[in-house]
């Protein structure tokens, strides 16, 4: 044990000798410690925010799209693209499905939105009065469409706050103004409250335009639905419900015309692009890691060139060869776990920064991780040196000018 410690402050002893050296020389350790952990705090948070996107929309949703789009868990680049859209046919016989509590039909296009001289791109979302509650989507100021203005084919919208922000100087100064939508005049009936999210693979709820279906006719004059939302009831498991709403529309179409897809299936598919883009990062920002440990090797040759005479004396007053290994080498571990060290310092203070805009966090895996690495580069990039300083002969090593 006291050997052990001997060699230890030998270490930190050389260097202070060399501060600015042993700095530049864990430099690289620490850039590529702090890019990895960073991307991985990146990629929890991601997953974090994505998550918390779709747990806010329920998780008894199932999505009803044209052709086959998930393969093996994943979005699928060379499934059916079916031709074929929803229409009201489709939308009777789901509501007849025993686990069906809400069939939600949906036409949902790009839009143009404007009040006087100011002109804004939006999402149309056009449903029934159920969309609400399917999405848990509340009135911050005024009232939602109903099942009546559905029936009566009403001219009016519900704006998302994003769009009323846009539009009008405060999100209440949109209540009870005509817009026009695609040049057509409706009425601001309310704004939602923030629902939040948007981008990563998750709707921008707060930037939408609702109104009823009925009403969405006239910029859907063949009366098709783009996708179908079933919200199953609460006491029917998800994968029961996904199958009898699947039989109900094998009747009409064939197997690979159509998708069923509940919530958990699309969360994991973004997940899995998302979990593949971030490996890809690091696995890029680790390139600096090896570079970081090339240069450890580098100075660690340097150093035992500079310490043969030490290393001699060393030798005559009985050190063995395995000390002098143990010495160098232990220096290499220290040099890399300063840089490790340091990189994981940083990297916590940027993710402090960053947690006021972004749910990323450092847990406790990524320490042990940057940690592990670093201390087995130490190992691999030290070994070399070491064993160079090991192999000297003590009378060559003390004559050595």
């Amino acid at each position: 044990m006291n050997h052990f410690i001997f060699v230890i402050n030998s270490a930190f002893q050389d260097f202070s000798r060399n501060k600015g050296r042993t700095f530049l020389t864990s430099l690289g350790i620490l850039i590529g410690v702090l890019s990895v952990v960073i991307l991985i705090a990146f990629g929890l948070g991601l997953k974090k925010y994505i998550n918390d996107q779709f747990q806010s929309l329920g998780s008894n949703l199932i999505r009803i799209v044209p052709g086959q789009i998930l393969k093996g868990g994943s979005f699928s680049s060379t499934g059916s693209l079916s031709t074929i859209r929803f229409d009201a046919k489709d939308v009777a016989r789901l509501q007849r499905v025993r686990s069906a509590k809400n069939v939600i039909p949906v036409i949902s296009k790009s839009i143009t939105v404007s009040i006087g001289k100011g002109t804004e791109g939006a999402n149309l979302y056009a449903s029934t009065a159920d969309v609400f509650i399917a999405l848990n989507l509340k009135a911050k100021y005024g009232d939602l469409f109903t099942k009546n203005d559905v029936e009566k084919r009403s001219k009016i919208v519900v704006v998302g706050p994003k769009i009323a922000e846009k539009l009008f100087t405060t999100e209440d100064q949109a209540l009870g103004r005509n817009i026009k939508v695609e040049g057509q005049s409706f009425r601001v009936m309310g704004v939602l409250e923030a629902k939040g999210g948007g981008g990563f693979g998750g709707p921008d709820l707060d930037s939408f335009i609702y109104m009823p279906h009925t009403t969405a006719q006239v910029f859907n004059p063949d009366k098709k639905f783009y996708a179908i939302i079933v919200q199953s009831k609460s006491d029917i498991a998800i994968a029961d419900a996904k199958l009898e709403l699947k039989n109900a529309l094998l009747k009409r179409y064939k197997e690979d015309d159509f998708s069923v897809i509940d919530q958990a299936e699309l969360l994991g598919a973004i997940e899995s692009i998302f979990g593949m883009l971030n490996t890809v990062l690091v696995a890029i920002a680790a390139v600096s890691l090896i570079v970081g440990g090339i240069g450890i090797m580098n100075i660690m040759y340097v150093t035992v060139t500079e310490r043969i005479k030490e290393i001699g004396i060393r030798r005559a007053l009985g050190a063995r060869k395995e000390d002098i290994l143990v010495l160098f080498l232990v220096e290499s571990i220290a040099l890399s776990l300063l840089g490790g060290l340091m990189g994981l310092g940083l990297a916590y203070i940027i993710v402090y920064f960053i947690q006021k805009f972004f749910p990323a966090y450092i847990d406790i895996n990524s320490v042990v991780l940057a940690l592990a690495v670093s201390s087995v580069i130490g190992v691999i990039f030290g070994v070399f040196p070491a064993k160079k300083a090991a192999d000297l002969s003590p009378i060559d090593a003390i004559r050595y000018e």
